[in-house]
């Protein structure tokens, strides 16, 4: 790879918010090349385009220690003749008050392409900044986007990505010096993003004539008179993440703005975040559309496109649009759908004939949240948190078998580790962003993989960024064996000590109210549900020493709890001598083993018990587990109501929380993903690897269950009713096979 042919505008000066630069280069080819393949990347961003086509987007994110380049094979592209390679990149700037949180950018921003067949970027390529492309802060508060955009449309413009396109007016583009991060490119670790095509599926309301349905569905012209204003909403019957292409002509001026929703919410907020009440999500007659918008003034005279660079996440979209002195065409109103291509393979079917429906919007939920990382959620931050990728990542190896993104998921996380051993929370992130116990979740993310596919050198490698981790919990131990007071509510303290979005919590931004008074009991049971996940993994790889080390940790750990965290009835409290409850401590409690003889008790006296705060959809995976344990799982069925009540409500993805339901698109409630193959059925990893399966059926409330299973050692099918269990595996594995 040539490494002095990166590119960039003539004279540029680094602007305090997101620019687009357009760069295109003319070819000439006397055949197909046989490797039609090109190595290319950019900062911040690129869009590829051969001879007017889209050929690719990147490059996959990483951060100021990796740097990742594609390789595209453009061959079909290609043509004998005249070609024009077209690259529309967006450049990020360093201030994170007018940038992506979660995409890194350098100090000397670039175009690099390289090739075997002649083409690479040098000064004979041509660049032109895009002056009417601006982006801005979709929130004044929290604004971890910046994608949404002000655009204008330049008639000059308008077919530059065209062979025939005159760029005689461009500027030659310069070769620079990039910096250090960039010369150490990686190649891409995962597949590229799909792009499918999709159309919108009904219209919801609007306020004129005019046939919007026959425009969505079949691309039949809609006429806009001139100096009209005309105002349509328009569903896509599910959430969506995809690239949206509105295609128009005439209407020199007017104004368009698209505004994004998930969801039809009702007047009044809830909390200190004032969240939106959101009830029935389609109800259009007593709720309204609240979101982000792209807003773009026409060119005018002649067919156009308004494509905005970044995908948008919507499931209802409002379009205003107010023409000027000249009537406006719409010719075509679509989107290109794109996310991480998860291909699952497990279906399992049971006698809860609610769990079909509750599948689907759970498998919608966890694609949408699948890009070129993980997303807590896609419509409002796109960040990869490690409380929530641990999840995640759970739902697609049951589902999929596939490790691509987890592997890509874990490095990155594991870049993001800071001095004092605590990973950022969320990563990649240009920001600070700490939530100390969140850390832990990575240890369980190692052994999780661990357990799945047994790659011994993927656990040395984070080895060292565990060790570090539960470092810094042990620093933070008291001299009773409890961990400390490590931070408090989001934005009141350096660090924020989130648990759950549980109701009682939610003026204190998910952290227990114990915190008021000292530290809290769940980041001490958290610590010691890490360090048992920790033996395990050195255990795996032969460290004796660090196992003995943090059996040492885990025991002194596990009796402070139990000396100055629990009452006289056995049952854990919120923080040291507070008498407050939660069900998220006995939980963790019958987890790491602290609540022994009285653990079933215990547990379910928190089970309809409004006095403990309440597990929500993004802890209740620790609470079947704990039910699982404790031999309660048959009471699963009444906490499947928070997902039969989305079914109520309308949604098509997995809401944040029952009390909290900001996103409407978080993964981590996409449990039944985990539950149905690997409890249900039972199929599960019993030893590393999945070098034996255990085939151990958690029937609980259900009457019956049957399906197929995708492990990394192939398909286990499963099939029981309350007399029989059948089940077949891949051949040379050795099943074992539990009754519960």
């Amino acid at each position: 790879m040539k490494m002095n042919n990166w590119i960039w505008l003539k004279g540029y000066i680094e602007h305090h918010e997101p620019v687009t630069i357009l760069f295109r280069k003319a070819f000439s080819l006397t055949q197909i090349p046989e490797d039609g393949s090109i190595r290319i990347t950019a900062d911040t961003r690129y869009k590829l385009y051969i001879n007017g086509t889209l050929v690719e987007t990147g490059p996959s994110r990483g951060d100021d220690h990796v740097w990742f380049y594609d390789e595209v094979d453009v061959s079909s592209y290609l043509r004998v003749g005249e070609n024009v390679i077209a690259v529309h990149v967006l450049r990020m700037p360093e201030d994170t008050n007018h940038a992506n949180h979660g995409m890194f950018r350098t100090k000397t921003p670039g175009l690099y392409v390289d090739s075997e067949f002649g083409l690479f970027t040098d000064d004979t390529w041509k660049a032109r900044e895009e002056t009417g492309r601006k982006f801005y802060r979709e929130e004044i508060r929290f604004a971890p986007l910046n994608i949404h955009e002000i655009a204008k449309g330049d008639r000059y413009l308008l077919k530059w990505k065209d062979i025939a396109y005159d760029d005689t007016e461009w500027e030659y583009a310069e070769v620079v010096d990039v910096v250090d991060v960039l010369k150490d490119m990686k190649p891409r670790t995962i597949p590229f993003m799909k792009r499918m095509p999709g159309r919108f599926a009904s219209i919801v309301r609007q306020d004129n004539p005019n046939d919007y349905l026959s425009l969505i569905r079949n691309d039949e012209e809609v006429v806009i008179p001139a100096e009209t204003t005309e105002i349509v909403e328009i569903s896509n019957d599910v959430e969506m993440t995809g690239y949206i292409h509105l295609a128009m002509s005439g209407g020199t001026d007017a104004k368009i703005e698209l505004l994004y929703s998930e969801a039809y919410v009702q007047e009044g907020t809830i909390g200190p975040e004032r969240i939106p009440i959101k009830t029935n999500r389609m109800d259009c007659i007593h709720g309204h559309l609240s979101g982000y918008t792209d807003t773009y003034t026409v060119a005018g005279n002649q067919y156009e496109v308004y494509e905005p660079y970044w995908f948008r996440t919507f499931r209802f979209i409002r379009m205003t649009i107010t023409t000027s002195k000249e009537p406006l065409v719409l010719h075509r109103f679509t989107y290109e759908e794109t996310g991480y291509p998860l291909d699952v393979k497990t279906h399992v079917e049971t006698s809860d004939p609610t769990m079909p429906k509750i599948w689907e919007i759970s498998e919608r939920t966890l694609r949408r949240c699948m890009h070129e990382s993980y997303f807590d959620c896609p419509f409002y931050e796109q960040l990869q948190y490690v409380m929530d990728s641990r999840l995640q990542i759970l739902y697609t190896y049951a589902t999929s078998a596939d490790d691509r993104l987890a592997r890509k998921c874990i490095d990155d996380l594991s870049r993001g580790q800071r001095e004092d051993g605590l990973l950022n929370c969320s990563y990649p992130n240009r920001t600070v962003n700490v939530i100390p116990t969140f850390s832990l979740y990575f240890i369980m993310m190692v052994y999780d993989h661990m357990m799945y596919f047994g790659d011994k050198e993927l656990v040395v490698k984070y080895m060292p960024v565990i060790e570090r981790i539960l470092g810094f919990f042990k620093k933070h131990t008291t001299q009773e064996g409890y961990v400390e007071k490590t931070g408090g509510p989001n934005g009141q303290q350096l660090f924020w000590s989130f648990i759950d979005w549980a109701a009682q919590w939610n003026d204190m931004s998910g952290v227990p109210t114990a915190i008021e008074k000292g530290p809290i009991t769940m980041e001490t049971l958290l610590y010691v549900y890490g360090l048992q996940h920790a033996q395990a993994l050195a255990e795996y790889i032969g460290r004796d020493d660090l196992k003995g080390t943090w059996k040492n940790d885990e025991a002194k750990a596990k009796n402070a709890v139990k000396s100055y965290c629990m009452d006289e009835d056995g049952v854990i409290t919120d923080g040291p001598g507070v008498h407050e409850y939660s069900q998220h401590c006995q939980v963790f409690g019958v987890l790491t083993g602290i609540l022994e003889e009285n653990a079933r008790e215990v547990l379910k006296k928190t089970i309809n018990d409004l006095s403990y705060a309440q597990c929500t959809v993004a802890m209740r995976y620790y609470l079947f587990r704990a039910m699982e344990k404790t031999g309660l799982y048959e009471l699963t069925d009444h906490y499947y109501d928070a997902w039969r009540t989305m079914l109520k409500n309308h949604v098509t993805t997995c809401v944040e929380s029952e009390a909290y339901a900001r996103s409407e698109c978080h993964a981590w409630g996409s449990l039944v993903l985990y539950e149905l193959p690997s409890i249900t059925l039972g199929v599960r990893p019993a030893m590393p690897g999945y070098e034996k399966i255990l085939i151990k059926p958690i029937k609980g409330y259900m009457h019956h269950a049957k399906g197929d299973v995708i492990t990394p050692k192939g398909m286990v099918h499963v099939e029981w009713d309350k007399d029989h269990l059948n089940y077949t595996a891949p051949e040379g594995i050795e099943v074992i096979v539990e009754e519960a």
